[in-house]
């Protein structure tokens, strides 16, 4: 499945790994045994509290909350042990597809991207490729001629006048577009030889599939901890969470590496699509989730292909990493309360259940992202060792279900960070989420910038 070829040479060392595992684990069991020690003194503490009606409370909304997710989970677990992907078509079968890759300061990771995409199993006849340079600062745009320069007739590529966003540069792209299929891949995703077979077959014969999505992979996993952590919580959300969700036709996003979607579906919503607004601002982030949304509004089902794969770069540093969070968090707000505003009526046929249970478990995160905020403080001050070590063992706990799965499907060995990752969330990322609610009105981008230096050296051979 995964091939070493594409993946960077390995900058984090042997050392490194098992000294965070290895400090991972004594800190979690260290909370199990602290746990287990202090098991009377806890029971005490909570027998104390009880007498207090707030602590009363807190203990009834808390099992509450904690029967609401395990029961949810158990439902996702049901969904995927139905999940099925769909067979690859032959050539005379597949449709004429037109693939996209918008790009904005990527440097040579578009080339390889357009390499990658060309080489794919698909027939030359039935490709069209597109790639459009929204006004990058760097040498983006050079690559994209190598590539073209290379490929031919076979590749088009297009610069815009100036940096008008990711969704321009899409919407551009579907414009120009041909194909009955249109597939979007993020510049800086390398994608198998087969995924674009796989990603264009669920639409064969299938009138209600409206997009799919693709099994989105970390490509610089090997390079920092960070990638190396998220590889085993993508592998979860993508082939647990999305292979749930597709049972029921509803993915709730399509993400922007890896993208399919029916021609009709696209057209039918494009105007609103690029025109859309929240209070009354021009939408510039979140334009998967937005056009996942207006298909499912259509009526039309949102799968997942499993074996389509691409391999995408992920943060490296924690400040870039929140900055992704934050504007996939800013985007979830936002077309939670558009999905609101048609998944609660008869938006299709068949049943509709599922996509509402799928959405409520949405807003529950978010609208208990203050309150738990405000209970974990209270719990800091007034029981800071009964809440670290209850956090820890909660971690031990969870992940494991992650690290299991991971397990599973795919390698022993890197399963093990998904502890270490919960951790990292739990204690430097919590902030994440209230602090995108507060903000969901802010746009911008807020990756994708070149350092100051890069940019100074930019500018000097412009």
């Amino acid at each position: 499945m995964e091939k070493e070829s594409v993946l960077p040479k390995n900058k984090f060392s042997n050392s490194s790994k098992q000294l965070v595992l290895l400090g991972t684990f004594l800190l979690l069991f260290g909370a199990l045994a602290t746990a287990y020690f202090f098991f009377p003194y806890f029971q005490e503490m909570q027998l104390e509290k009880m007498n207090t009606g707030f602590d009363h409370i807190l203990k009834y909304v808390g099992f509450t909350l904690l029967a609401i997710q395990i029961s949810f989970l158990i439902y996702l677990f049901v969904l995927y042990l139905k999940y099925k992907v769909v067979k690859p078509v032959d050539n005379e079968s597949l449709p004429t597809s037109t693939i996209i890759v918008p790009a904005y300061n990527e440097g040579e990771l578009v080339y390889k991207t357009l390499i990658s995409l060309a080489e794919s199993d698909y027939p030359e006849e039935k490709m069209q490729l597109i790639s459009i340079d929204d006004g990058s600062k760097d040498d983006t745009w050079n690559w994209m001629l190598k590539a073209k320069n290379e490929l031919g007739e076979r590749l088009a590529i297009y610069q815009q006048p100036k940096n008008k966003g990711k969704r321009h540069a899409l919407h551009r792209g579907f414009k120009l577009a041909t194909g009955d299929i249109f597939i979007t891949v993020d510049s800086d995703s390398i994608v198998e030889k087969n995924t674009l077979r796989n990603m264009a077959s669920p639409f064969v014969g299938n009138e209600k599939c409206g997009a799919v999505a693709g099994n989105v992979r970390v490509l610089n996993r090997k390079k920092a901890l960070i990638p190396r952590m998220l590889n085993v919580s993508f592998a979860f959300s993508f082939e647990f969470v999305r292979s749930a969700q597709s049972t029921l036709g509803t993915v709730m996003c399509t993400p922007g590496a890896l993208a399919a979607y029916r021609k009709e579906a696209v057209l039918n919503c494009l105007s609103d699509w690029i025109n859309q607004t929240f209070n009354g601002q021009p939408s510039d982030i979140g334009e998967d989730r937005a056009m996942t949304n207006m298909i499912l509004k259509q009526g039309y089902h949102v799968l997942f292909q499993r074996n389509a794969f691409v391999f995408t770069n992920i943060p490296e540093r924690y400040k870039n990493l929140y900055k992704m969070f934050i504007r996939w968090e800013r985007s979830n707000v936002r077309e939670n309360i558009a999905m609101s505003k048609f998944a609660f009526k008869n938006f299709r046929e068949g049943a509709k259940s599922g996509t509402r249970i799928l959405l409520l478990n949405q807003w529950v995160k978010i609208l208990c992202a203050y309150p738990l905020l405000l209970v974990m403080l209270y719990f800091i001050v007034s029981s800071p060792l009964l809440f670290i070590t209850s956090a820890l063992v909660s971690i031990l706990v969870l992940s494991s279900v992650q690290a299991l799965f991971y397990a599973k499907k795919h390698d022993i060995s890197d399963s093990f960070w998904a502890y270490p990752y919960s951790i990292f969330y739990t204690f430097t990322l919590f902030w994440i989420t209230p602090y995108a609610i507060a903000t969901a009105s802010k746009s911008g981008w807020l990756t994708r910038e070149l350092p100051q230096k890069k940019m100074a050296m930019a500018l000097n051979k412009n």
